[in-house]
């Protein structure tokens, strides 16, 4: 008997004693980002994460998420202090099971024990060689299997991944909501943009930035997609044929770049590097950009020199809330365009309406 085949047996059992005509059976359905059908008997109530950063999207449309994840891995766990966070807020975070943790290895054995009736994987996943076995391990104890993304190809993938969630979970009004939310925001800054057609500032950006090892950039995809969103161009197209790729400093120089982008967080303190994100006050984010912008070689930046530099949390990049992201860097980018656009209330407006718990910190430099 098949794992699938044994909790829908289960599950008509349970409906049968309650009293509950068959036809009580929910079935939910959604397509995910690799054209894939996914159908559950009824919304998810035990759901194992991929990425453990992902429970904060979960978070957009669930008062407590974490009562419906039962493991998660953590690859791509959360920064310590949004983890915080949501322990304080939901104390049985603490017992959620890890199901792996690096080089993106997932336990099938530790998976199938926690009985899950949905796995949550990223579009990395799909397109891994390493998670084919897994992949088929999980089909045959019918486990269901559901690709987000927020990463690869987050404007074209947002949406349809915060929906696929949204009616998996049972959540599809809220799931609409963030999207209408979402979709009014982003149209704010292209209308502008079209309507204006500025000149596009060519943009360097260094991500995980820190004084040594530069420099660390981004091909198509990811920040690539907020920079043309907010109306530039991303140069580290021109040399990086992947997501991620490495630009040393002299091509840096030479390229000249009209802007320089840095991005970091709580992870780059080791290094001497930006630290920005949740629970980072205003004056140490400030002191590591100031810091960095004085390292010998970037200093020298015509971005630097002429004050076009800037810092951006590097965990936008994988959640819906990259559209605050996205304000941020059109208000630098194109001031005389967007002097009435206010980011961190756009922020703040999320975490009202839609976030489980509040999140204060510095999430870019110069706050605008």
């Amino acid at each position: 008997m098949t794992f699938r085949l044994f909790t829908t047996l289960l599950h008509l059992g349970l409906l049968f004693l309650s009293g509950l005509p068959l036809s009580a059976v929910a079935e939910v359905r959604g397509t995910d980002v690799t054209g894939r059908e996914v159908v559950l008997p009824e919304p998810a109530r035990r759901i194992v994460l991929g990425d453990g950063r992902h429970l904060t999207v979960l978070g957009l449309l669930q008062d407590d998420p974490v009562a419906l994840v039962a493991g998660w891995r953590q690859d791509k766990g959360l920064d310590p202090a949004t983890e915080a966070a949501y322990l304080a807020r939901f104390p049985a975070l603490a017992d959620v099971a890890a199901v792996g943790a690096g080089n993106r290895l997932l336990s099938v054995e530790r998976t199938i024990a926690l009985m899950p009736d949905l796995v949550i994987l990223s579009l990395i996943d799909a397109r891994d060689p390493q998670m084919a076995m897994p992949l088929q391990q999980l089909d045959a104890a019918g486990i269901p299997v559901a690709f987000v993304d927020f990463f690869t190809a987050p404007l074209d993938h947002t949406l349809p991944s915060l929906r696929l969630l949204g009616a998996l979970t049972g959540a599809e009004p809220r799931a609409e909501e963030f999207a209408r939310f979402y979709t009014d925001h982003l149209e704010v800054v292209s209308s502008r943009i079209a309507e204006a057609d500025p000149a596009r500032p060519r943009v360097f950006i260094h991500v995980h930035a820190a004084p040594t090892g530069c420099c660390a950039t981004v091909g198509p995809g990811v920040f690539d997609d907020f920079i043309t969103a907010a109306g530039a161009i991303n140069i580290g197209r021109e040399v990086v044929p992947g997501v991620m790729g490495n630009m040393g400093l002299e091509n840096v120089l030479a390229a000249d770049p009209d802007v320089y982008l840095a991005t970091g967080g709580a992870h780059m303190a080791a290094r001497g590097g930006l630290v920005l994100g949740a629970g980072v006050e205003a004056g140490a984010a400030q002191a590591s950009f100031d810091a960095l912008t004085a390292t010998p070689g970037l200093a020298g930046l015509r971005a630097v020199t002429e004050g076009r530099a800037m810092g951006l949390w590097h965990l936008f990049n994988d959640s819906p809330i990259h559209i605050v992201a996205i304000e941020a860097l059109a208000k630098q980018l194109h001031p005389e365009l967007f002097a009435d656009l206010d980011p961190r209330a756009t922020l703040a407006e999320i975490e009202a309406r839609f976030s489980p718990v509040s999140m204060p910190g510095t999430y870019w430099i110069p706050q605008q």
